[in-house]
């Protein structure tokens, strides 16, 4: 149990976290960095232990990654551990407890004077027919497979769903030998014309895309435009998946459907930030412009709880590069905050790139929207909560039938979200029917019933009680 405190706790050794560490570290403060991972990087930078050079085509700017990593070793670090609750004020310190990924009657307990949360994302899942078929994956899934472990997920694999990363999805499987079949994009990128000002102000944008359509031109990869996977088909794994045509609004164009045989299928419809620990100490939230739940941060990457610093997608789904901008920001203001100075002020250098990579997400987000027309390709006995079993119709049921007015009700009533996951992979789509079907629009409140988990991570009744005991808690 590490009891000395610190000044800065930074939970998360992803983009954001390490930049942060990095930056607390150059201000003179005393840092702690956790991560569940055993080595950092976090998802975007995922490889196999010590050896990121065997996967370096799957990665980008590793300049960037291996100066974060030097810039951060100062800190005291706790790689393979789960952080699952955390407490406190600034006017008392944070305490911060987790739990070892390979010891769960294990934890470790760990004092600062103020926090950097840098959380991360997941993949965004929309249900479909079939979609619990052993060979359906996420394509972050799909990514991460590769990248720490040279997996491929099937040899004739569909890459669906909307957003940028669709494309090095594609792109990776396609050169470690998978036959991507087809990269089926449910919107439209003619949109990114509307918004060529936010493009052209992040020059390394353009050349990212560039090169991946030319990796996928080169092995021949068909891209689909306004195309989604809308079931998957198989007795016992996936042999086939239904592609449709949609409409501006995802409704399937009557006879357009078609089956495609492939033995792996690999979806993302965006990201969802992980706000547990966040939502855990009280954080103020509002909806993203991509529907997301997201944490309100200042010029300073401050939160409404003093010395709750938040970075990375967790603000606001961005990408790795304006994570690494927001979570230098944060470690300064933290570092500095410590001192008794008050917040650093904001280097002009930052504020620009903070500035011009948040206009790209805002236009990613407008080209990439997830529409509510994907409800209709759902039937009343297509499954919603895998964990639990819960359909769409028992979902409907809930709010029309039994009366829930808000997804945490229809949870409550269907047991969509009380599985293993506790939602985090159908929290969203549980929220969007239960609006849809109380005719109303999602709502911060709405999405914050699905997002709030008291225990963050696995952590034995033992160890639990234990816990309780040394804080007095009851």
């Amino acid at each position: 149990m590490a009891t000395s405190p610190y000044d800065v706790a930074v939970v998360g050794a992803g983009p954001a976290g390490l930049a942060a560490a990095a930056a607390a570290l150059a201000g003179g403060a005393r840092v702690a960095l956790i991560d569940a991972g055993r080595q950092p990087g976090g998802q975007y930078w995922r490889h196999r232990p010590g050896d990121l050079g065997a996967v370096a085509d799957l990665h980008h700017d590793l300049r960037t990654f291996r100066a974060l990593v030097a810039g951060a070793a100062g800190a005291v670090t706790f790689p393979g551990h789960h952080v699952w609750t955390m407490s406190g004020s600034a006017a008392d310190g944070f305490v911060v407890r987790s739990v070892a990924g390979d010891d769960p009657r294990g934890t470790a307990e760990l004092a600062a004077r103020s926090l950097v949360l840098a959380p991360g994302a997941y993949d965004r899942q929309v249900p479909f027919r079939s979609w619990d078929l052993p060979g359906v994956y996420t394509a972050g899934g799909a990514q991460a497979l590769l990248k720490g472990n040279e997996v491929l997920v099937g040899r004739r694999v569909v890459v669906g769903g909307t957003g940028p990363f669709l494309l090095p999805v594609a792109a990776g499987l396609a050169a470690r030998g998978a036959r991507v079949v087809g990269v089926y994009e449910a919107n439209g990128p003619a949109g990114w014309a509307r918004h060529a000002g936010a493009v052209a102000r992040v020059a390394a944008k353009l050349t990212e895309g560039a090169g991946y359509a030319a990796a996928l031109a080169r092995h021949r990869v068909p891209f689909h435009a306004r195309q989604a996977v809308v079931a998957a088909h198989g007795d016992d794994v996936v042999e086939a998946v239904t592609v449709a045509k949609l409409d501006h609004e995802w409704r399937v164009v009557p006879g357009s459907e078609r089956v495609v045989e492939c033995d792996a299928v690999a979806v993302g419809w965006g990201f969802t930030p992980q706000l547990e620990l966040p939502l855990a100490l009280g954080v103020g939230t509002r909806v993203d412009a991509d529907g997301s739940l997201v944490v309100e941060v200042d010029e300073h990457q401050r939160t409404t709880v003093p010395g709750v610093y938040v970075a990375g997608e967790a603000c606001g789904v961005g990408g790795a590069a304006l994570a690494v901008a927001e979570g230098e920001i944060a470690g300064t203001a933290a570092a500095t905050a410590t001192t008794g100075a008050g917040p650093a002020a904001v280097p002009a250098r930052l504020r620009r790139r903070r500035r011009a990579l948040r206009r790209f997400a805002a236009a990613m987000h407008a080209v990439h929207p997830v529409r509510d027309g994907w409800q209709t390709w759902l039937g009343d006995d297509t499954l919603v909560c895998r964990c639990e079993e819960v359909t769409a119709g028992e979902v409907r049921a809930a709010v029309e039938d039994l009366g829930a007015t808000d997804p945490r009700t229809a949870k409550l009533l269907s047991r969509a979200g009380m599985g293993w996951c506790q939602g985090r992979v159908c929290g969203y789509a549980t929220a969007c029917l239960t609006a849809s079907a109380c005719g109303s629009a999602v709502s911060a409140l709405d999405l914050q019933g699905v997002s709030e988990r008291p225990i963050a991570a696995p952590i034995s009744l033992g160890r639990l009680a234990g816990d309780a005991g040394h804080t007095g808690q009851q």
